[in-house]
């Protein structure tokens, strides 16, 4: 019987210098460690360097044990680090409201392993997909949305969050605006679909503006959450090419699968420890 090395995936930033790159790479040989994968970015902008390394570890090496491993070069130079073992699969919750392309896109690639992750919960604001989440045995939880209700149902939302130790929340065409607490309290680790190329064609019917405007190109643009509506750092945005004999319908219905992709490709890069945030900006080691 054959067992796998314990496996860990370490992204940093920090200043840009010389001898990063080596220093890692040293302290992982050393420690009788070997790098699977490697990529790294300077900004020469922001004068930060950004790094991501796979590397397979000792039998006899945990995660306690990695981080003392790095510890020298991380003070060394001054690093923003994080550590994950891929045997842990993040906890992902999804919300959604009555429009469910990106949903069973996701559940479906969940179930065929593609999406390596747990999902916990479905959370929406609509009983539409209920059904839905129980032919995938995911408990569904339905917290309606009004004026008067939404503090307490956010209230709701964030206990699920909370007790369901959620690493990542989706928004899957969840049509509410989260709190600015909430966003706050998400930073970094909440990831939104929106159904137009950023920053064109805002509003509840871009489709229907890029038809009228005539438009030649849409597309899907996924971003993480921000206390500022629709203006978190972007992660992936994807066109399709459209032309003067389509109709609105024809666009949504394209507009849809862009969505999904958009958004799979997010989380799957999220979830793979692919994605450093740069200000208002992404690192994308894809």
């Amino acid at each position: 019987m054959s067992f796998q090395k314990p496996a860990f995936v370490l992204t940093l930033s920090c200043a840009d210098q010389s001898g990063i790159v080596a220093s890692i790479a040293g302290i992982l040989a050393e420690h009788g460690c070997n790098i699977t994968d490697s990529a790294q970015f300077g900004d020469v902008k922001s004068n930060r360097f950004f790094m991501r390394v796979s590397f397979s570890a000792p039998d006899t090496m945990d995660e306690a044990g990695a981080e003392r491993m790095l510890k020298p070069v991380v003070d060394r130079f001054k690093m923003t680090t994080r550590l994950h073992p891929v045997a842990e699969r993040m906890r992902v919750l999804i919300l959604v409201s009555k429009f469910g392309h990106c949903l069973n896109d996701l559940l479906y690639r969940h179930r065929v392993g593609a999406l390596p992750v747990e999902i916990p919960a479905i959370v929406s604001n609509h009983r539409d997909f209920y059904r839905l989440a129980a032919s995938h045995d995911i408990p569904f939880h339905h917290l309606p949305m009004a004026a008067d209700t939404k503090e307490k149902q956010e209230h709701k939302l964030a206990e699920i969050i909370e007790d369901e130790k959620i690493d990542l929340v989706v928004l899957a065409r969840y049509m509410q605006v989260l709190s600015e607490d909430l966003c706050r309290t998400l930073e970094g680790r909440a990831i939104n679909i929106h159904h137009s190329f950023l920053p064109s064609f805002k509003g509840a019917k871009p489709y229907h503006q890029a038809h009228m405007r005539g438009v030649k190109l849409i597309g899907a643009t996924a971003h993480y959450v921000t206390p500022a509506l629709d203006e978190g750092p972007i992660i992936e945005q994807e066109v399709a090419r459209v032309d003067h004999s389509m109709s609105i319908e024809d666009l949504v219905n394209m507009g849809r699968d862009v969505e999904s992709l958009v958004l799979s490709r997010a989380v799957k890069w999220h979830v793979e420890h692919r994605i450093l945030v740069n200000g208002n900006r992404t690192v994308v080691f894809r």
